[in-house]
């Protein structure tokens, strides 16, 4: 098949899956979107918030589009048309939209739901079967069964396992929780699936974008601090205003919490930008790993 018409291709049906997302999104369980021990009599519950198709739907769309051409478009720099890795793109193809419903899963709700980390390892073991079958990116053909198998076992452990230290940190030395276990779940499961190499890169992305996201949230926190000094400040009764201003920060449901970052989307984010530009990093990062003799 000519390359320019697979890339027509993926680019509409990556159109049409990234709206499907939406509508899907809006099909989930409420049990799916709210905490374990959520209650719907509780005086503070509220309904979890839903994808809409414009701009959430449009968003997912051109995510989806853009991550299955680049995937085409990386693995031919390096590869004829012919020897396209076509389980290696499935597997894109079919976890793609399981990270953007994740992205707004957290970002909406502050939920990741446990079965979209199940999903996304369950097709770390189809991962697993296409580096068997095509061969991997990483790992030479003559090496062992179990260094494949290995690579991705790593992958979820290393993963969990750095969140699952952050949070021990954080809770012993700082007295606050670090990273809630959806994000643990969900790293453990996207390492899985893209193994220890993969993991590297994810992780990588995920800090990089996620830094430069907080910058304006952190600078929107300290005026809205200044504000609320202010208003303080100037009141005729400081003390009623101050109490004021904390009882709405203590009516605003904690979904809906301005000052706080969701570190989900930049795990599905930086897993889904891994998997798309695998080959672009290969060629460019795999001397890096040659010269500590991690490539086998």
């Amino acid at each position: 098949m000519n390359i320019t018409v697979i890339y027509i291709l993926l680019v509409v049906f990556g159109l049409l899956i990234g709206m499907f997302t939406a509508y899907l999104f809006g099909k989930f369980p409420e049990s799916w979107l709210q905490d374990y021990d959520y209650d719907p009599k509780a005086p503070d519950f509220r309904l979890s918030k839903r994808m809409k198709y414009f701009p959430h739907g449009l968003i997912a769309g051109v995510c989806c589009s853009v991550t299955y051409f680049l995937s085409v478009s990386k693995i031919n720099e390096i590869t004829n048309t012919a020897d396209i890795k076509w389980i290696h793109l499935s597997i894109i193809i079919l976890v793609v939209p399981v990270f953007i419903l994740t992205m707004f899963a957290d970002k909406l709700n502050r939920i990741i739901p446990d079965q979209f980390s199940v999903y996304v390892a369950v097709i770390g073991l189809l991962s697993i079967a296409a580096d068997f079958i095509e061969g991997s990116y990483w790992i030479s053909p003559e090496a062992s069964w179990y260094v494949f198998v290995l690579n991705h076992v790593l992958g979820a452990v290393i993963g969990g396992g750095v969140l699952l230290l952050i949070n021990f940190i954080c809770e012993t030395f700082f007295g606050t929780v670090g990273m809630g276990m959806g994000d643990v779940k969900l790293l453990g499961a996207t390492g899985f699936l893209v193994g220890g190499y993969g993991l590297y890169f994810t992780f990588l992305i995920a800090i990089f974008v996620g830094a430069i996201y907080s910058i304006p949230l952190i600078i929107r926190k300290y005026i809205r601090i200044a504000k609320e000094n202010k208003e303080i400040k100037n009141s005729k009764n400081p003390s009623k205003t101050r109490r004021e201003i904390q009882m709405r920060k203590n009516s605003i449901h904690y979904a809906d919490d301005p000052d706080y970052l969701a570190f989900g989307p930049f795990i599905a984010l930086g897993g889904a930008a891994f998997l798309a530009l695998e080959p672009f990093l290969l060629i460019r990062f795999i001397g890096i790993f040659e010269s500590f003799n991690l490539i086998f």
